[in-house]
């Protein structure tokens, strides 16, 4: 009976479900009131077809089906292979633009798939044409 169990590991604080909670609130209240053609969903594959790895936010362009920009929540000792994971899934996606958080610094760092290099301190989101950092404000 043993040989059935399977034991998963989860790495959620809740520090950091609060914060992907407050995104999705925000991008979901900006998509409804028609300011953002982009839907949000919370750790969701980013490939359907097959297993692909899950970032914590993704905004996908309703019409198209199509990542646009990716966030990834993370305390300071991530942040390096959070970026790197980051970067990996824009490059093998397409995705524009990608943020990683650390919630411990409060510190926002940006990567532009066409630009290519990493701006730290920039929440601003060309994409959306929003500061993703106000959005952490709305509860």
């Amino acid at each position: 009976m043993q040989d059935n169990l399977i034991l998963m590991g989860i790495n959620a604080p809740r520090q950091h479900q609060a914060i992907i909670t407050k995104l999705i609130y925000g991008l979901t209240e900006l998509y409804v009131q028609g300011e953002s053609k982009l839907f949000a969903y919370p750790e969701t594959m980013i490939d359907e077809s097959q297993t692909s790895p899950v970032p914590d936010v993704m905004l996908i362009d309703t019409k198209t089906d199509l990542t646009k920009v990716i966030i990834e929540i993370t305390h300071t000792q991530g942040v390096k292979k959070d970026l790197q994971k980051l970067i990996s899934l824009m490059k093998d996606y397409d995705v524009e633009e990608g943020f990683v958080y650390d919630y411990k610094l409060n510190i926002w760092h940006k990567y532009r798939l066409n630009e290519g290099k990493v701006e730290r301190e920039n929440s601003f989101s060309t994409v959306l044409q929003k500061d993703l950092n106000l959005l952490l404000n709305v509860m």
